[in-house]
């Protein structure tokens, strides 16, 4: 089978076309045929060697991606009858396991980390779905706020940011966030309550509409203490990339990581079906062959991205 790889980790031009043995589905697991798989930063990270710590006793070759759609066209034995060869679902691949990730024809993963896909969207807008939306579904639980307590999210127009904003106005909370002006529409879209412009001063402005300070922060914009003076005593910062302090007047500091619920196949469901009732809105920045994986990575460095980029592997 066709798929997208690197032989060492470096810069984009690592990636090249691989052709991989077919893989087969063992007691637990499904197969995939993927139509498309997204692309993420962490991607990126398993490119220039960033997760390497994460894969000890791995070899090269090394196949990224971590969110496909497609086909099932294989069922390992004990997965039970909630899926069946046919169906087309998402699905959370997990790349530093045995079979490698999701720029593949083909992908093998636990039943646990695969749903149905939504319904009313294309393959390729499903594909973005699974590691941001799973992101922001653990954030607002670690926060745990109660409905109508003030939240602030920033990076509020990027996927995770995004997700996190309707989400939590699903849920009734008091959204502040944070956009450039260009995005300010945007963000508003998504159903935050309060805009606030984006830069070295997002805390003071945030701290002008809560003068006591927000109990929660979800930093999908990586801002880390300089969020701090916009927390509430004994508030919580939720870090997307590590961060773990120090803070300040009992503000703790949360970073989280979806591997934890790769296999909460109930909170995967739901955010699919948040996803067919409007609740949730995937956003796909443009579609590309496999062959420009590494045009697809310089893209994504370049940032200022407004959806996600997705590889067609149909």
């Amino acid at each position: 089978m066709k798929a997208i790889g690197l032989h060492a980790f470096g810069a984009p031009d690592v990636l090249e076309v691989l052709e991989l043995p077919e893989p087969r589905a063992g007691r637990g697991e499904v197969r995939i045929r993927v139509h498309a798989a997204a692309v993420n930063a962490t991607d990126v990270l398993l490119r220039t060697g960033g997760h390497a710590v994460r894969m000890p006793g791995s070899r090269p070759p090394f196949v990224p991606g971590m969110d496909a759609a497609g086909v099932i066209d294989e069922v390992g034995p004990g997965v039970g009858p909630r899926l069946a060869e046919g169906q087309e679902v998402v699905a959370i691949v997990p790349f530093t396991g045995p079979h490698g990730g999701a720029y593949a024809e083909q992908v093998v993963v636990p039943a646990a980390s695969v749903v149905l896909a939504p319904r009313g969207i294309s393959l390729a807008a499903a594909a973005t779905v699974p590691m941001n939306a799973l992101t922001a579904r653990l954030a607002l639980d670690t926060l745990a706020l109660p409905p109508g307590a003030p939240l602030a999210v920033t990076g509020a127009a990027g996927a995770v940011g995004g997700y996190a904003v309707q989400l939590a106005r699903a849920e009734g909370l008091t959204v502040l966030a944070d956009a450039a002006p260009r995005d300010r529409d945007l963000v508003a879209g998504f159903g935050a309550d309060h805009v606030v412009e984006r830069g070295a001063l997002v805390a003071e402005r945030l701290r002008d509409l809560v003068p006591d300070g927000v109990p929660g922060v979800v930093d999908g914009s990586v801002q880390t203490s300089e969020l701090l003076p916009a927390v509430a005593d004994g508030g919580t910062v939720i870090e997307l990339r590590g961060w773990t302090g120090p803070a300040e007047r009992g503000i703790r500091v949360r970073p989280i990581m979806t591997s934890d619920i790769w296999t909460d196949t109930d909170a995967f469901d739901t955010l699919a079906r948040q996803v067919e009732a409007g609740t949730l809105t995937p956003r796909v920045h443009a579609v590309l062959r496999p062959e420009q994986a590494a045009y697809a990575h310089r893209l994504l460095a370049a940032g200022g991205l407004r959806g996600r980029l997705v590889l067609d592997f149909s």
